[in-house]
């Protein structure tokens, strides 16, 4: 009987056959990226919701991803699956020397403090071949959604003392970051290139603050959106029930209506 994932790795390999399916024919790794990246939050928002089915579906379509992407680099003669496989196994065997090896970690904390002296170790491996000099920011990840990438840059910054002592300090620049965008949203002559900046300042600032707090700034932003949706939703379905649309009625209405929502919320979280 043939196992699940030699079955997976041959309908893959048979829909990008020159007679297989048009559609997954004319993909290359830039065009498939973006799904991938879709598939991993799916996994998140399965997860999430707590729906163990949901999961093991998209579990699924998030390693068809990295089939689709080893087929593609097998047909240009660069790696196929089974490299994939052994490069990620053998990276879990390096970074885990406290299993496979003779050291030793018995909290979760020594185990990612000697996971972070390996992964520094690699950096310096990789910058030294390449004749530069390491930096502790390398290998945080350009395609990581902005708010991720700036909590991980201040991580990684936090780490050699380059961070506020506490919250107040974050609070206070905060505030500082806010009174330059409102000096530049009253300029005389508007700079849009200067109000880009000082908003990704004030960002950045804020994600400061959540990684004090111990906040994860994408699930706090994540959850607001849902939070939106959800009490915007019920204004279109007040509105609905009244003949209307919110093209038909007006800020004031509508802004009652979301309260109304929102009380509605509260009422539930307290029964």
């Amino acid at each position: 009987m043939t196992a699940p994932i030699d079955r997976l790795l041959e309908i893959m390999a048979r829909l990008r056959a020159p007679d297989g399916c048009p559609w997954d024919r004319a993909q290359n790794f830039a065009s498939i990226a973006p799904y991938t990246i879709e598939e991993a939050y799916e996994v998140d928002d399965a997860i999430r919701q707590g729906d163990m089915g949901q999961l093991r579906e998209e579990l699924g379509d998030l390693l068809l991803q990295v089939v689709f992407h080893a087929q593609m680099a097998r047909e240009d003669g660069l790696f196929d699956f089974d490299a994939v496989a052994t490069a990620i196994s053998d990276k879990l065997v390096s970074r885990h020397p406290h299993v496979f090896a003779d050291t030793s970690a018995d909290t979760p904390d020594q185990v990612k403090l000697g996971w972070e002296e390996l992964k520094a170790a690699e950096r310096a491996r990789k910058a030294e071949a390449k004749g530069g000099t390491a930096s502790i920011l390398d290998d945080v990840g350009r395609a990581l959604p902005a708010l991720m990438r700036a909590e991980k840059l201040q991580k990684r910054a936090a780490r050699v003392g380059f961070d506020w002592p506490d919250t107040a300090q974050v609070i206070a620049k905060i505030e500082e970051e806010l009174e330059e965008l409102k000096v530049e949203l009253a300029a005389e002559r508007r700079s849009e290139a200067n109000i880009h900046e000082e908003m990704g300042d004030l960002i950045f600032a804020l994600t400061n603050l959540a990684r004090h707090l111990k906040v994860d700034p994408e699930l706090a932003l994540r959850d607001c959106n849902a939070k939106f949706e959800r009490r915007f939703q019920r204004i279109e379905a007040l509105l609905a029930a009244d003949g209307r649309t919110p093209e038909q009625s007006d800020l004031p209405e509508m802004e009652a209506l979301w309260l109304r929502a929102k009380a509605e919320e509260k009422l539930k979280k307290s029964a």
